[in-house]
């Protein structure tokens, strides 16, 4: 039996949960398809992977798990919200309606906002793909226990990646973060802290280009010396080299793309070229994503949905 919304949201990360709250508080039947969209995070996304979230107004310090559930119990709190966990295989336009389907269900909405959000960048280097989950891995909160008085690296320069440097060497025995540039370019707190911590150590002007090992990882191959090798001994390699959008789902429906595959929208409506369909996050095409301002564009696509529905009833009421 089709159920019908006027609020389709796909994706449960905070983006997706602050838009399903916003929009029941503007009086709209929203349905959130908390799905995993080629990656295994839980609902709550991205941050739930994130051990320390101290740039979240209002929230001195937190972990990004607790952040993800106070979002989700606030959307919950509404009875117009419905929080399932299904994993959306296709989007339809049929006149001013939308068609979503799972395995299980089909869903009938209004309006659809893409907050699918992004998943983990692989290195394309020989042995990388062969030994994912065997000593490379890419969710240093997940993972750093397992590593506990070894030897790993994270490859990358981000702030994401200092911070998984950081996570390890609560565990590990030595960190190296490996990195093509100059320099790695974190946030200057976190910059402060690799530099505090005698454990972690960085190589800069390097990539790696093969991951060896059997059954485990036990080396990389550099593309320049160190200490008088190329090869540096590692049990364990953390990925961390950026995100691909998630937005094979739009690109059916005429959704312009850029060139890196993100949602173009309007930034101050969260509106995509095609009428009802708003995008908001990771997904969408903006330089500095966060939290607080997926969370802000999802809040702002509710509102548009909201103006979309009431203008597009009034004029064929």
């Amino acid at each position: 039996m089709e159920e019908k919304y006027d609020f389709i949201i796909l994706g449960a990360g905070v983006t997706g949960l602050a838009a399903a709250m916003y929009g029941a508080r503007l009086g709209l039947k929203t349905l959130c398809l908390g799905t995993t969209f080629g990656t295994e995070l839980p609902i709550g996304g991205v941050i739930t992977t994130t051990n320390v979230v101290e740039n979240y107004p209002g929230f001195i310090r937190l972990t990004g798990t607790q952040l993800a559930e106070a979002i989700k119990k606030h959307a919950e709190s509404y009875d117009l919200v419905s929080i399932k966990e299904e994993k959306a295989e296709s989007v339809k336009k049929d006149g001013k309606m939308f068609h979503v389907k799972t395995k299980k269900h089909e869903y009938i909405g209004k309006t659809v906002l893409f907050a699918t959000g992004t998943k983990w960048r692989r290195l394309e280097c020989p042995g990388s793909l062969e030994l994912e989950n065997k000593g490379v891995a890419y969710c240093a909160l997940c993972d750093a226990p397992l590593f506990k008085n070894k030897v790993v690296g994270v490859v990358g320069g981000s702030d994401s990646a200092v911070k998984d440097a950081l996570v390890l060497a609560e565990h590990a025995k030595k960190v190296y973060i490996i990195y093509r540039g100059e320099k790695i370019r974190p946030e200057p707190i976190n910059l402060q802290r690799v530099a505090a911590n005698e454990k972690i150590e960085i190589i800069t002007k390097a990539n790696v280009v093969e991951v060896k090992g059997d059954r485990l990882v036990k080396s990389v191959i550099l593309d320049l010396e160190y200490n008088g090798s190329k090869e540096l001994p590692l049990q364990g390699l953390f990925i961390a080299i950026g995100h691909i959008a998630l937005s094979d789902l739009a690109k059916p429906l005429g959704v312009k793309l850029n060139e890196k595959g993100e949602i173009i929208i309007d930034h101050k409506t969260s509106e995509t070229n095609v009428p009802g369909i708003f995008a908001a996050g990771d997904v969408a095409d903006k330089p500095f994503k966060q939290a607080i301002t997926g969370v802000a564009e999802g809040c702002t696509a509710a509102y548009s949905a909201f103006e979309h529905i009431t203008k597009s009833e009034i004029k064929t009421a």
